[in-house]
C-alpha cells in the first residue's frame, strides 16, 4: 500500500473504513482467525492507521492490514503487488520498527496451511512476549 498524505484525520480513517469494506480473500481469512481476540486474547484491529509524521500540516502513515496495540505487531499479508514494492515495504518496516512496532510479513500463498501460519504467530508473539516484558492477554 503506497504512502499517502491526508491533511484531516477523519479522511484517512474514512480510507481505513472503506478497506475494510473491500477486504482481499487473504485478508478475509486471516481475520477469521483473529478477530474477537480470538489469538491468545489480543485484539487485532485491520486496515488500521498507523501515522509517523506530520510535515506541513501533512499527516504520513501507513494502513496496517492488522495491528495489535498489546503486542505492538503488525501483521502484513503480501500480495503479488508486494514483489515490485520491496523497496518500500523495507523503507516502511524501517519507520515503524523505529517506532517499536514489529512487522510481521505473510505471503498470500502461505495462508494455505493455516497451521504453518499459526505456528509462526505463535512463535513471533512468544518471542515479542518475552523481549518486551508483555504480559499474557487474557
Amino acid at each position: 500500500m503506497p504512502r499517502f498524505h491526508y491533511k484531516s484525520y477523519k479522511g484517512i480513517i474514512l480510507f481505513g473504513r472503506n478497506l475494510r469494506k473491500n477486504q482481499t480473500t487473504s485478508e478475509k481469512l486471516l481475520w477469521t482467525f483473529l478477530r474477537r481476540k480470538s489469538f491468545h486474547g489480543y485484539k487485532f484491529l485491520r486496515q488500521h492507521p498507523i501515522f509517523y509524521s506530520i510535515i506541513n500540516k501533512r499527516v504520513e502513515f501507513f494502513i496496517a492490514d492488522f495491528y495489535c496495540s498489546e503486542l505492538k505487531l503488525i501483521i502484513e499479508l503480501d500480495g503479488k503487488i508486494h514483489e515490485k514494492n520491496k523497496e518500500y515495504d523495507s523503507e516502511r518496516d524501517l519507520k515503524l520498527l523505529n517506532k517499536c512496532i514489529y512487522v510481521l510479513r505473510i505471503k498470500n500463498e502461505e495462508l494455505d496451511n493455516m497451521n504453518s501460519v499459526i505456528k509462526i504467530l505463535d512463535e513471533t508473539k512468544n518471542r515479542l512476549t518475552s523481549q518486551n516484558n508483555i504480559k499474557e492477554a487474557k
